[in-house]
């Protein structure tokens, strides 16, 4: 074996592969290495990842892996990384575990002493913070909760914080809450990212 094919080569262990968020081409050479050099990739959307990897002709086999059967594939993905073969995490967009599937494989993969290793790439929450303008402490909490209820307990610890606040939410649902996110956050900035990389990207400021 060749110095040049030696350090091409990766170790076998749990890849954490960040993926494009909107743009294909927002993925780094070393993921596509990753992906292409992978045994299998586990991936939320089969249909959504067979985009993004046909784009860039990867044939690497696919496992299902949501939050309703993650719990199911535990014993078959750590046998498979045991047996000396690579497995890469993605999610459908960003970085993966970050509000999405994975954290019960890297508790499991913890426990069986299996190397992980992050790919770092493409993230909305980094993406967002960098042209925000805002204080670059932040707290980041993922996805609202969809009862009004659960809502108020967490604006009302929020409001309290002096760091930059950043959270998920679609656009519809975006809409439904203002009157409650004016209750709490009436004088502070807001910075609305919208399809971020995508054809329709678009970004709102103001107060709220």
């Amino acid at each position: 074996m060749t110095l040049k094919e030696d350090k091409n080569k990766i170790k076998n262990g749990l890849y954490i592969v960040s993926t494009p968020i909107g743009n294909l081409r927002d993925i780094t050479l070393r993921a596509l290495d990753v992906l292409k050099k992978s045994d299998f990739i586990l991936c939320e959307d089969t249909r959504i990842s067979k985009r993004l990897l046909s784009h860039y002709e990867i044939h690497t086999k696919l496992i299902s892996n949501y939050k309703f059967n993650e719990t199911k594939n535990l014993e078959k993905v750590v046998n498979i990384i045991n047996e000396g073969q690579i497995v890469s995490l993605i999610s459908d967009a960003g970085t993966p575990i970050i509000s999405d599937p994975g954290r019960l494989l890297i508790n499991r993969c913890i426990d069986e002493k299996i190397l992980i290793v992050p790919i770092p790439g493409p993230s909305a929450l980094t993406a967002s913070i960098s042209i925000s303008s805002f204080s670059d402490q932040f707290y980041f909490h993922g996805f609202l909760s969809d009862k009004l209820n659960s809502i108020r307990k967490e604006f009302d610890i929020f409001r309290n914080l002096k760091c930059s606040i950043i959270f998920f939410i679609s656009a519809q649902k975006l809409n439904k809450r203002f009157e409650i996110i004016k209750e709490f956050f009436l004088d502070r900035e807001i910075l609305i990212c919208r399809e971020i990389t995508k054809i329709h990207e678009n970004f709102y400021r103001g107060k709220v």
